[in-house]
């Protein structure tokens, strides 16, 4: 199977998906801020979602689960600047309203709309900047790069991309576009994501394939081991390509399996890179694991360890913090099995240290991407993490947030 990445794709680049932002106010004014956003499919969708597992779950999550579970979703709006979390039954009401909006300026009724918002917890929405904001909306073929910018919060650079691929003769298009550089650790769902196919796919298959695309893009994404009340990834399916459903165990269900892990990879590592105050992607892999579940347990705690992270902020090869943290990690391991690599560069092997160029490793370390892999030699188990460096400026950023 080949992929095609497509150049500047985003939520739009599928066909039949139409977008659009604007500014309301919401968040605080700034040049070419956004933080309004509208994404509408013009056909009826399969949709798939999976939201934060927080027992302080926002009203904008709340609503949308309710949505989801009869299938009928063709739109999303979302808001940044106000999470509208822990704002009780008016932020119930308000997350209910922003949808009757939507669908009023779509065309849908409001439980054809799913609701998300980010900013600041605790702050009730300012309804009457939103329903301006949403009135002035238009969604058109092109607008996929203003709703990826209207969603990001501490970001400093939206994140989008698509690629496509050739399923049973027909070209398909999957797109999206996520925010999320603060508050992000793995669990269920980790940020705001929005996906888009002209695909047609069965809606079970589509919920069990986001799943597992989750699983290995961005709840194996860690910047500071905090989670959002108002975390929600979802995709939607319109089959605007009239490709014959997809369905899983098939060979189509694995083709569109490897192209949606591919895309939610490849944006779960564009926020590792833009994380809050990062200057470096770490990367680590752990193979040999006596199953995957181990291998993604000792990869996640490697990569959110607080002294692996400023160990790698300040490219200090003090190699002892990975096995520290791989040690503490719960996963099976024997010491004089072990392997650890920083890029291709073996720094513990069989229970012993091995001689290596401090100098050199420190010059591996200051590269944007840091990679480390973990050699357990037990079983099958393999997983990747993506995390970054840790800085004085996340510090900065995170004490003067609301200040």
């Amino acid at each position: 199977m080949s992929l095609e990445w497509l150049p500047s794709g985003g939520v739009t680049a599928a066909q039949g998906f139409v977008a659009g932002a604007t500014y309301a106010g919401i968040k605080t004014a700034g040049e070419g801020k956004l933080d309004v956003a509208l994404l509408h499919s013009e056909a009826p969708c399969a949709v798939a979602a999976v939201f934060t597992r927080s027992k302080i779950a926002s009203p904008p999550v709340r609503y949308s689960r309710s949505v989801v579970r009869h299938g009928r979703v063709q739109a999303a709006v979302a808001n940044s600047g106000c999470a509208n979390a822990a704002t009780g039954a008016q932020g119930r009401r308000d997350a209910r309203e922003m949808a009757r909006l939507a669908g009023a300026r779509l065309g849908l009724a409001a439980d054809q709309v799913l609701v998300a918002s980010t900013g600041v917890i605790g702050h009730l929405m300012p309804m009457d900047k939103l329903a301006t904001g949403i009135k002035q909306t238009t969604p058109t073929h092109d607008g996929g790069s203003a709703f990826a910018r209207a969603i990001i919060t501490t970001d400093t650079v939206p994140k989008e991309a698509a690629l496509s691929l050739v399923l049973g003769r027909r070209r398909v298009v999957l797109g999206g576009a996520v925010k999320g550089a603060g508050m992000i650790h793995p669990d269920l769902a980790t940020f705001l994501g929005f996906l888009t196919t002209d695909a047609a796919v069965e809606p079970a298959t589509l919920q069990s394939a986001l799943r597992r695309a989750a699983d290995v893009s961005f709840n194996m994404l860690t910047v500071d081991g905090d989670t959002s009340p108002n975390d929600t990834l979802v995709l939607f399916a319109n089959g605007r390509a009239g490709n014959a459903p997809v369905r899983a165990d098939t060979p189509e269900g694995a083709a569109f399996q490897q192209a949606l892990d591919a895309l939610c990879i490849h944006l779960a590592k564009a926020m590792a890179r833009d994380a809050e105050g990062a200057h470096h992607l770490l990367e680590v892999t752990v193979e040999g694991a006596a199953n995957e579940a181990q291998a993604r347990r000792a990869a996640k705690t490697i990569a959110g360890s607080p002294l692996v992270k400023t160990a790698v902020h300040g490219a200090d090869p003090n190699w002892g913090r990975v096995l520290a943290a791989l040690g503490r990690s719960g996963a099976r391991l024997r010491e004089d099995r072990v392997e650890l690599y920083l890029g291709e560069m073996c720094l513990f092997r069989q229970g012993r240290p091995q001689p290596f160029d401090e100098k050199a490793a420190s010059r591996l370390m200051a590269q944007p991407e840091v990679t480390f892999l973990v050699r357990l030699d037990l079983g099958p188990g393999r997983a990747t993490a993506y995390g970054c460096d840790l800085s004085a400026e996340y510090v900065s950023i995170n004490s003067d947030y609301t200040t």
